[in-house]
């Protein structure tokens, strides 16, 4: 004769689902860290894309209202005078003011950090340009 007590408790311990959340909590949290990673370099890419472009408006802005002799160097001031200190140091100015041109423009090329400002930049490079008309030759 079988002992059916053996099965019976077999089935009773299998249809119990204590520490399921632990498990499925460890497996998830890998996925939850690397979606949050993720968010996060999306966002400093984003920031990078405004600053960006407020530093070539406010190059313009400052360019526009200097005289044509200094355009260039105020410009370039104000660019840098514009970007927070852990983005500068990769900046690139392609263009700032203009020369005997009725049109002024800046062109900010910067690189966003990977994670944390300052620390590594993307390969990607994140570029703005803001142009407006001089007022005065």
């Amino acid at each position: 004769m079988r002992n059916r007590g053996e099965p019976g408790r077999i089935r009773a311990r299998l249809r119990n689902d204590r520490g399921q959340l632990s498990v499925e909590f460890t497996g998830m949290v890998p996925i939850i860290l690397v979606t949050l990673v993720l968010l996060w370099q999306a966002v400093l890419v984003g920031y990078t894309f405004t600053l960006a472009s407020g530093a070539a408006d406010e190059g313009v802005r400052k360019a526009v209202a200097s005289g044509a002799w200094d355009r260039r160097s105020r410009c370039e001031a104000a660019v840098y005078e514009r970007l927070p200190s852990a983005w500068e140091g990769p900046a690139e100015i392609r263009e700032c003011g203009s020369e005997g041109s009725d049109m002024v423009k800046a062109t900010v090329r910067l690189k966003a950090p990977v994670l944390f400002p300052g620390f590594a930049s993307l390969p990607i490079p994140v570029e703005a340009t803001a142009g407006a008309a001089a007022e005065g030759k």
